[in-house]
């Protein structure tokens, strides 16, 4: 069988590509991306145990249509970053609900199944615990996590002629050839790791947020294609509920120096709650992968480093 994976050279669309051999269904995959990110090192040293293809396109700008019975399809392009997402808020809107729509008419064209990733940022402000089907808890706070609930409603309109599973990741973890550092652990980790000061907004130091280690997002993956889960429902996705505070207690037990600046931001100021993935384990698929040994990974890819 056939897998097309968008944003290939991103943070999980890389990690894909290196676990990909475990999913035995999948003999080829087609890998997009438009390079925008500048990531060339995720395509070097592919294992020869699939069959890879790669193509340089802009799926804002570009159809799909020349790829060619495909069964299954990832899709990881977009822009993210939900803090940086205010300042590109036009560009974001334009090229993420472009990249879906593209997605959307060539799942249906080709009847190929998708993987969607949404994002517990939907939820916004809350305080107690969130689930996936009550619609009164998604109350988004950034561009991004507003574009994410309209891809969502997009998939629902087509419901009818597409076949899908949409997950709110919880924030990713862990590394990968396209790791990034835009997102809160990374981002601690390699502030940590040049002995830079942890910056926090102060009211959210003890606030809880969902967290999603790289390995577990992968087992979504290998999940929905190995048992052929194609639902067209929505399901939380994460490792664990998460302080910050808890966070740098846990980069401390490697960088013992670690140290904290109290700061004002605009999307961290929201309250505290705890995002329930009980809907995806009644599905028979348990996430638990360690977030500690993702920030041991992280800190330990940067522990060359010298001051």
């Amino acid at each position: 069988m056939k897998l097309l994976v968008t944003g290939a050279c991103g943070h999980i669309g890389s990690f894909i590509i290196e676990k990909v051999a475990k999913i035995k269904r999948i003999k080829e995959v087609i890998l997009i991306d438009n390079f925008n990110s500048h990531r060339h090192s995720t395509l070097f040293n592919l294992k020869k145990n699939k069959k890879f293809s790669f193509y340089n396109i802009d799926l804002s700008k570009t159809s799909l249509k020349k790829f060619k019975k495909v069964e299954y399809l990832i899709h990881c392009a977009s822009l993210t970053n939900a803090q940086g997402s205010f300042s590109i808020k036009k560009e974001m809107y334009r090229n993420n609900i472009a990249c879906m729509k593209n997605v959307i008419n060539y799942c249906i064209k080709n009847k190929s199944k998708l993987i969607h990733i949404s994002s517990t940022s939907v939820y916004g402000k809350q305080v107690k615990i969130v689930d996936e089907d009550d619609e009164s808890l998604l109350k988004p706070q950034s561009p991004y996590a507003e574009i994410k609930l309209q891809e969502e409603k997009m998939l629902k309109k087509n419901k009818n002629k597409i076949k899908f599973m949409s997950f709110r990741f919880g924030t990713i973890a862990g590394v990968s050839k396209g790791i990034r550092f835009h997102t809160a652990i990374n981002k601690f980790c390699f502030n940590a790791s040049l002995n830079e000061k942890i910056l926090v907004y102060k009211t959210a130091y003890n606030q809880y947020r969902p967290y999603l280690s790289l390995k577990d997002a992968f087992k979504v993956f290998k999940f929905c294609i190995d048992k052929d889960v194609f639902n067209n429902d929505i399901y939380n996705a994460l490792s664990g509920n998460y302080t910050v505070k808890q966070i740098i207690k846990m980069i401390k037990k490697y960088k013992k120096k670690t140290s904290v600046k109290f700061v004002k931001t605009k999307i961290m100021n929201q309250l505290s709650y705890h995002v329930d993935n009980q809907k995806l384990s009644n599905l028979g698929l348990k996430l638990n992968s360690s977030i500690q040994n993702d920030i041991k990974d992280t800190i330990k890819l940067l522990s060359g480093l010298k001051y």
